[in-house]
């Protein structure tokens, strides 16, 4: 996985004969090297002698602290697989259970990760369109995936004018969450905790990256996995399978089906499609999915016609294939308006911390197959036409892709060491 697949070459055996083990290169430590904590070994070890971090008990410590007022939100693929751990089939969607165990484990919060999906699309469609009107460097990247990021910071790092500067969604949430909400509730934002539930084990290494943050707090607190969301679960003694549906709070808890395919690899730059084409056309765009940016090839590309002009999209999953892409762009072989990476096979949904799937590809298929269900159930399917996030620019963030839009949902890259 580490060296085929991922193309990153830190695992390998260190040592001779009954003296072998499996680490990285001078037993360096993970942080040290060039691995992007995917977490793609931890879904295929058949012998489950590598784990995550655990932040379980973070978690429950902050909950218990009376303190303290701790929110969480939830990414959109964990909605497809937790069920998994309850001895549910892949992708089943147990939105409205999932909802109603985070409020039985005692968050005072539940939000949908998916609300700041769509103001990732605001601000990429926009930085998007800024591009192709010949206000920036193209192709752009899509930088939704951390896993990804760290790719291309080592593996790339000549590149790093190309990637979109939009922080990921979970991070966005975390920003609004402790200026906007915290404002709107009269709490401090020191005295605010923001859980993420996530399908990635290296969005627990973004929460730390210390640009992630604003006014000397950090966007994000604490990360978990799906997989460590059912052991609280567990922990708790809730009966997940007989709960009763509930919805998510709001005022950030509202939000598009486009939102939700970002699970999916290809849903991200869908997404950022409907939008931006309704922006650069002014016409209503009717067919809002791109079916020929689906599916579980490791590489598909797509001729989107924008007035007149055919925008070539590309897409790809699991970051062999990326790297390969990637040379072709540095030499110059291939020609792309945007690009959307993913650092695990299937996107998100076969993130490095989801229900142990060990490689196969029918359950990463049925979990796509339910985000794209959650997708067409949606009453509104286009980010820009979410109404939460209209009254979000109207009152607090102003325009879209303008100076406070960039001090808070915007990043930077940093160049690291090839090893």
């Amino acid at each position: 996985m580490c060296n085929e697949v991922q193309s990153v070459h830190v695992l390998s055996a260190v040592g001779r004969g009954f003296d072998t083990v499996i680490g990285a290169a001078f037993d360096l430590p993970m942080h040290e090297t060039t691995c992007t904590f995917c977490g793609q070994c931890l879904a295929v070890c058949p012998t489950a002698a590598l784990t995550e971090v655990d932040n379980v008990s973070k978690v429950w410590r902050e909950i218990n602290n009376e303190e303290k007022y701790v929110i969480v939100q939830t990414a959109p693929a964990v909605r497809v697989a937790l069920g998994e751990a309850f001895g549910m089939e892949p992708g089943s969607l147990v939105t409205g259970k999932m909802v109603a165990a985070l409020r039985g484990i005692g968050f005072d919060k539940v939000f949908d990760t998916d609300f700041a999906a769509d103001l990732t699309i605001i601000e990429e469609a926009s930085e998007l369109v800024h591009r192709l009107e010949g206000k920036g460097k193209l192709p752009i990247l899509t930088s939704c995936c951390p896993g990804w990021v760290k790719f291309f910071e080592h593996q790339f790092n000549d590149m790093l004018d190309i990637p979109s500067s939009c922080k990921s969604p979970h991070e966005m949430f975390g920003a609004i969450a402790k200026s906007y909400l915290a404002e709107k509730m009269n709490i401090k934002k020191e005295n605010m905790i923001v859980v993420s539930i996530m399908p990635c084990v290296a969005k627990k290494y973004e929460a730390a990256r210390p640009e992630l943050g604003h006014g000397g707090s950090k966007d994000v607190d604490i990360v978990i996995t799906t997989r460590e969301l059912a052991k609280m679960i567990k922990e708790a003694g809730i009966d997940f399978n007989t709960l009763e549906d509930q919805e998510f709070d709001n005022p950030l808890g509202e939000s598009s089906g486009a939102s939700v395919i970002f699970g999916a690899t290809g849903g991200v730059i869908e997404a950022a499609l409907r939008t931006a084409y309704e922006w650069l056309t002014n016409e209503s765009l009717d067919n809002v999915e791109f079916h020929a940016l689906r599916g579980i090839e490791g590489t598909k590309e797509a001729s989107i016609n924008i007035n007149g002009e055919e925008i070539k999209i590309g897409v790809t999953h699991g970051l062999a294939n990326a790297r390969k892409l990637l040379e072709k762009i540095r030499s110059g072989e291939a020609h792309y308006h945007a690009i959307e990476i993913m650092a695990c096979p299937g996107g998100c949904v076969g993130g490095g911390g989801q229900p142990y799937h060990h490689g196969d590809l029918e359950i990463l298929k049925k979990r796509i197959e339910g985000i794209y269900k959650e997708d067409r159930s949606k009453s509104i399917r286009k980010s820009h036409e979410n109404p939460m996030i209209k009254k979000l620019y109207e009152e607090f963030l102003g325009e879209p892709y303008g100076e406070k839009a960039h001090d808070l949902l915007h990043t930077q890259y940093v160049a690291r060491q090839k090893m």
